[in-house]
Protein backbone atom coordinates (compact mmCIF):
# COMPACT_ATOMS: atom_id res chain seq x y z
CA UNK A 1 0.00 0.00 0.00
CA UNK A 2 2.99 2.28 -0.51
CA UNK A 3 1.16 4.02 -3.38
CA UNK A 4 -1.42 5.58 -1.07
CA UNK A 5 -1.16 9.42 -1.25
CA UNK A 6 -0.03 11.09 1.95
CA UNK A 7 -3.14 13.29 2.01
CA UNK A 8 -5.35 10.21 1.75
CA UNK A 9 -3.53 8.53 4.61
CA UNK A 10 -3.99 11.63 6.75
CA UNK A 11 -7.72 11.67 6.07
CA UNK A 12 -8.10 7.96 6.83
CA UNK A 13 -6.48 8.53 10.22
CA UNK A 14 -9.16 11.19 10.77
CA UNK A 15 -11.87 8.71 9.76
CA UNK A 16 -10.58 6.31 12.41
CA UNK A 17 -10.94 9.05 15.01
CA UNK A 18 -14.49 9.75 13.80
CA UNK A 19 -15.36 6.05 13.96
CA UNK A 20 -14.05 5.90 17.53
CA UNK A 21 -16.30 8.82 18.47
CA UNK A 22 -19.29 7.14 16.83
CA UNK A 23 -18.58 3.84 18.55
CA UNK A 24 -18.31 5.62 21.91
CA UNK A 25 -21.78 7.03 21.20
CA UNK A 26 -23.10 3.51 20.48
CA UNK A 27 -23.68 4.33 16.81
CA UNK A 28 -23.65 1.05 14.89
CA UNK A 29 -24.10 2.17 11.27
CA UNK A 30 -22.78 5.24 9.47
CA UNK A 31 -22.95 6.43 5.88
CA UNK A 32 -20.18 8.08 3.89
CA UNK A 33 -22.12 11.30 4.43
CA UNK A 34 -22.00 10.83 8.21
CA UNK A 35 -18.24 10.33 8.11
CA UNK A 36 -17.78 13.19 5.67
CA UNK A 37 -19.64 15.72 7.82
CA UNK A 38 -17.58 14.87 10.87
CA UNK A 39 -14.28 14.75 8.97
CA UNK A 40 -14.89 17.96 6.99
CA UNK A 41 -14.72 16.38 3.52
CA UNK A 42 -17.22 15.19 0.90
CA UNK A 43 -18.91 11.77 0.80
CA UNK A 44 -17.20 11.13 -2.53
CA UNK A 45 -13.81 11.79 -0.90
CA UNK A 46 -14.57 9.33 1.90
CA UNK A 47 -15.54 6.59 -0.55
CA UNK A 48 -12.52 7.29 -2.74
CA UNK A 49 -10.10 7.22 0.22
CA UNK A 50 -11.50 3.96 1.57
CA UNK A 51 -11.08 2.17 -1.77
CA UNK A 52 -7.32 2.24 -1.19
CA UNK A 53 -7.85 -0.03 1.79
CA UNK A 54 -10.52 -2.41 0.54
CA UNK A 55 -14.24 -2.80 -0.07
CA UNK A 56 -16.35 -1.68 2.86
CA UNK A 57 -20.00 -0.99 3.47
CA UNK A 58 -23.28 -1.87 1.78
CA UNK A 59 -25.06 0.35 -0.70
CA UNK A 60 -28.06 2.00 0.94
CA UNK A 61 -26.98 0.89 4.42
CA UNK A 62 -23.50 2.32 4.90
CA UNK A 63 -20.70 1.05 7.08
CA UNK A 64 -20.79 -1.01 10.23
CA UNK A 65 -18.85 1.33 12.53
CA UNK A 66 -17.07 -1.27 14.66
CA UNK A 67 -16.09 -3.38 11.64
CA UNK A 68 -14.78 -0.45 9.59
CA UNK A 69 -12.81 0.87 12.55
CA UNK A 70 -11.28 -2.55 13.20
CA UNK A 71 -10.34 -3.08 9.56
CA UNK A 72 -8.80 0.36 9.14
CA UNK A 73 -6.75 -0.09 12.31
CA UNK A 74 -5.50 -3.39 10.94
CA UNK A 75 -4.64 -1.90 7.55
CA UNK A 76 -2.84 1.01 9.23
CA UNK A 77 -0.82 -1.37 11.40
CA UNK A 78 -2.43 -0.06 14.56
CA UNK A 79 -3.55 -3.48 15.75
CA UNK A 80 -0.02 -4.23 16.96
CA UNK A 81 2.30 -2.62 19.47
CA UNK A 82 4.97 -0.23 18.17
CA UNK A 83 7.85 0.39 20.55
CA UNK A 84 9.29 3.89 20.58
CA UNK A 85 12.42 5.65 21.80
CA UNK A 86 12.61 9.41 22.28
CA UNK A 87 15.87 11.23 21.58
CA UNK A 88 15.97 14.67 23.16
CA UNK A 89 14.41 14.98 26.59
CA UNK A 90 13.87 18.73 26.82
CA UNK A 91 10.44 20.23 27.33
CA UNK A 92 8.96 18.75 24.16
CA UNK A 93 10.49 15.35 24.79
CA UNK A 94 9.08 15.33 28.32
CA UNK A 95 5.66 16.42 27.06
CA UNK A 96 5.55 13.60 24.52
CA UNK A 97 6.83 11.04 27.02
CA UNK A 98 4.06 12.07 29.40
CA UNK A 99 1.33 12.14 26.76
CA UNK A 100 -1.32 9.63 27.89
CA UNK A 101 -3.03 9.02 24.55
CA UNK A 102 -0.23 7.28 22.61
CA UNK A 103 -0.84 3.94 24.28
CA UNK A 104 -4.43 4.01 22.98
CA UNK A 105 -2.94 3.54 19.52
CA UNK A 106 -0.44 0.85 20.51
CA UNK A 107 2.59 3.17 20.74
CA UNK A 108 4.72 2.37 23.78
CA UNK A 109 7.77 4.31 24.97
CA UNK A 110 10.57 1.91 25.84
CA UNK A 111 13.62 4.20 25.96
CA UNK A 112 14.50 7.88 26.55
CA UNK A 113 17.81 9.48 25.54
CA UNK A 114 19.65 12.79 25.86
CA UNK A 115 23.18 14.17 26.20
CA UNK A 116 22.77 16.76 28.97
CA UNK A 117 24.38 15.62 32.24
CA UNK A 118 21.62 17.24 34.28
CA UNK A 119 18.97 15.30 32.34
CA UNK A 120 20.55 11.86 32.01
CA UNK A 121 19.61 9.69 34.96
CA UNK A 122 16.24 11.30 35.61
CA UNK A 123 13.13 9.16 35.52
CA UNK A 124 10.04 9.85 33.43
CA UNK A 125 7.00 7.57 33.73
CA UNK A 126 9.09 4.68 34.95
CA UNK A 127 11.87 5.04 32.34
CA UNK A 128 15.36 6.31 33.17
CA UNK A 129 16.80 8.79 30.68
CA UNK A 130 19.99 7.35 29.21
CA UNK A 131 22.91 8.98 27.42
CA UNK A 132 22.64 8.93 23.62
CA UNK A 133 25.84 6.90 23.56
CA UNK A 134 23.84 3.99 24.98
CA UNK A 135 21.29 4.06 22.16
CA UNK A 136 23.00 1.44 20.01
CA UNK A 137 23.60 -1.06 22.83
CA UNK A 138 20.05 -0.47 24.12
CA UNK A 139 18.44 -1.19 20.74
CA UNK A 140 20.67 -4.22 20.25
CA UNK A 141 19.76 -5.56 23.67
CA UNK A 142 16.05 -5.60 22.88
CA UNK A 143 16.25 -6.64 19.22
CA UNK A 144 14.25 -9.77 18.57
CA UNK A 145 12.35 -9.48 21.85
CA UNK A 146 8.81 -8.25 22.44
CA UNK A 147 10.38 -4.86 23.21
CA UNK A 148 12.08 -4.49 19.84
CA UNK A 149 12.50 -0.79 18.97
CA UNK A 150 10.45 0.20 15.94
CA UNK A 151 10.28 4.00 15.90
CA UNK A 152 12.34 6.95 17.07
CA UNK A 153 10.97 10.37 18.01
CA UNK A 154 13.46 13.16 17.43
CA UNK A 155 13.01 16.21 19.68
CA UNK A 156 16.48 17.75 19.58
CA UNK A 157 17.66 21.23 18.47
CA UNK A 158 17.91 21.65 14.69
CA UNK A 159 21.71 21.66 14.67
CA UNK A 160 21.81 18.22 16.26
CA UNK A 161 18.97 16.63 14.30
CA UNK A 162 20.98 14.96 11.53
CA UNK A 163 23.52 13.43 13.91
CA UNK A 164 20.76 12.16 16.20
CA UNK A 165 18.86 10.72 13.23
CA UNK A 166 22.00 8.96 12.04
CA UNK A 167 22.47 7.50 15.52
CA UNK A 168 18.92 6.12 15.34
CA UNK A 169 19.53 4.67 11.88
CA UNK A 170 22.87 3.16 12.92
CA UNK A 171 21.15 1.54 15.88
CA UNK A 172 18.66 -0.11 13.53
CA UNK A 173 15.58 2.06 14.09
CA UNK A 174 13.71 2.11 10.78
CA UNK A 175 11.23 4.96 11.30
CA UNK A 176 11.74 8.49 12.63
CA UNK A 177 9.15 11.09 13.59
CA UNK A 178 11.14 14.31 13.35
CA UNK A 179 9.99 17.23 15.50
CA UNK A 180 13.23 19.17 14.97
CA UNK A 181 12.95 22.21 12.66
CA UNK A 182 15.49 20.74 10.25
CA UNK A 183 15.36 18.89 6.95
CA UNK A 184 16.93 15.47 7.43
CA UNK A 185 19.16 14.13 4.66
CA UNK A 186 17.50 10.76 4.26
CA UNK A 187 20.09 9.46 1.80
CA UNK A 188 22.49 9.38 4.75
CA UNK A 189 20.02 7.47 6.93
CA UNK A 190 20.35 3.80 6.07
CA UNK A 191 19.16 0.85 8.11
CA UNK A 192 20.09 -2.79 7.53
CA UNK A 193 17.29 -5.22 6.72
CA UNK A 194 17.32 -8.93 5.86
CA UNK A 195 17.23 -7.98 2.18
CA UNK A 196 19.88 -5.24 2.35
CA UNK A 197 20.02 -1.57 3.26
CA UNK A 198 17.16 0.88 2.87
CA UNK A 199 16.55 4.50 3.75
CA UNK A 200 14.91 5.18 7.08
CA UNK A 201 11.30 6.32 6.78
CA UNK A 202 11.03 9.90 8.06
CA UNK A 203 7.87 11.82 8.94
CA UNK A 204 8.36 15.51 9.72
CA UNK A 205 6.28 17.45 12.24
CA UNK A 206 7.07 21.15 11.83
CA UNK A 207 4.90 23.36 14.05
CA UNK A 208 6.42 26.57 12.71
CA UNK A 209 5.80 25.56 9.11
CA UNK A 210 2.19 24.85 10.03
CA UNK A 211 1.81 28.31 11.53
CA UNK A 212 3.37 29.88 8.43
CA UNK A 213 0.85 28.09 6.22
CA UNK A 214 -1.97 29.14 8.53
CA UNK A 215 -0.83 32.77 8.38
CA UNK A 216 -1.01 32.61 4.58
CA UNK A 217 -4.47 31.01 4.60
CA UNK A 218 -5.69 33.70 7.02
CA UNK A 219 -5.04 36.35 4.36
CA UNK A 220 -8.44 35.46 2.91
CA UNK A 221 -10.90 32.59 2.44
CA UNK A 222 -9.84 32.19 -1.19
CA UNK A 223 -6.35 31.15 -0.08
CA UNK A 224 -7.48 28.39 2.31
CA UNK A 225 -6.27 24.78 1.92
CA UNK A 226 -8.13 22.74 -0.68
CA UNK A 227 -9.56 19.32 0.01
CA UNK A 228 -6.85 17.61 -2.04
CA UNK A 229 -4.00 19.44 -0.27
CA UNK A 230 -5.05 18.75 3.32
Amino acid sequence: MSDIPTATLGRVVTYVRVLEELEAQNVQQASSGDLARRAGVTPFQVRKDLTYFGRFGTRGIGYTVAVLRRELLRKLGLDQTWNVVIVGMGRLGHAIANYPGASDYQFRNVGLFDVAPDVVGREVRGLTIQHIGQLGPFVASVAGTPRQVDLGLLTVPAEHAQAAAQALAAAGVGGILNFAPAVLQTQDLLVSTPTGEREVTVENVDFLAGMKRLAFYMLGPQTGPTEEST
